[in-house]
């Protein structure tokens, strides 16, 4: 079962650490580490380069987070019919333990990968859309809730990163009032604490009251991203 955990924490982080982002912006001419807020994350390619590239970026990092937690929940049953033959058909559900170990495992691996990425020099995004889309396969439900919290308080505030840390933080409420496996309760708690240390800048700035508001556009330069020659 080690095994199995460590081969799921390892493929997770090789999915996470691609880095959408980056390559993204890119391949618009633009070095997102050095342009806005310099995260590589959806919400500041966004900002920097519109919605379109940021959208595309979004789906991207919530598809690794999914297939990183989603891919131990396939499995392959064979049912022998009259006549012997042989039914073959593929299953997907988190049903065993270690189905959701494993499935846990691969989430963990991949935020770890998206924030702190062997192809970027170890830095990376925050992982709240990874972890989203890890979330969706693992625990539907609290997704719902913590899209609902996200949405709510977005259209309150507009401020991302305090939907981002509120939606997070209903994850594990979530889980605990829904009565899941304590495995997954605790790490939700874990990748929600994660998810806040990531934002602890935006928290700096919410406090001083000069985070980014959606809808109001900061003045950012834009560089270029390095030769190729």
């Amino acid at each position: 079962m080690l095994l199995s955990l460590l081969i799921a924490l390892a493929v997770g982080y090789l999915l996470g650490a691609l880095p959408f982002g980056y390559l993204v912006a890119r391949a618009k001419g633009v070095n997102i580490f050095e342009a806005g807020s310099k995260n590589p994350g959806a919400t500041n390619v966004r900002r920097v380069l519109g919605h379109g590239p940021g959208n595309f970026v979004l789906v991207l990092d919530l598809l690794k987070g999914a297939l990183a937690a989603g891919w131990p929940g396939f499995s392959i049953k064979t049912t022998t019919l009259a006549g012997a033959e042989t039914s073959i058909h593929l299953t997907f559900g988190f049903g065993t333990a270690p189905a959701l170990e494993m499935g846990i495992a691969g989430l963990v691996g991949t935020i770890l990968g998206h924030s702190f990425s062997c192809f970027t020099g170890f830095r990376g995004g925050k992982s709240v859309a990874t972890g989203a889309g890890g979330f969706v396969v693992l625990f539907p439900v609290g997704m719902l809730i913590a899209l609902v919290v996200w949405l709510s308080t977005l259209g309150l505030s507009r401020y991302v990163s305090l939907a981002s840390m509120l939606g997070a933080v209903s994850l594990p409420v979530a889980a605990v009032l829904l009565h899941e496996p304590p495995v997954l309760i605790v790490a939700s708690v874990v990748i929600t604490l994660f998810v806040i240390v990531r934002h602890r800048a935006n928290v700096s700035r919410l406090l001083a009251g000069t985070e980014s508001k959606v809808g109001r556009k900061p003045s950012v330069t834009v560089p270029s991203a390095p030769s190729k020659s």
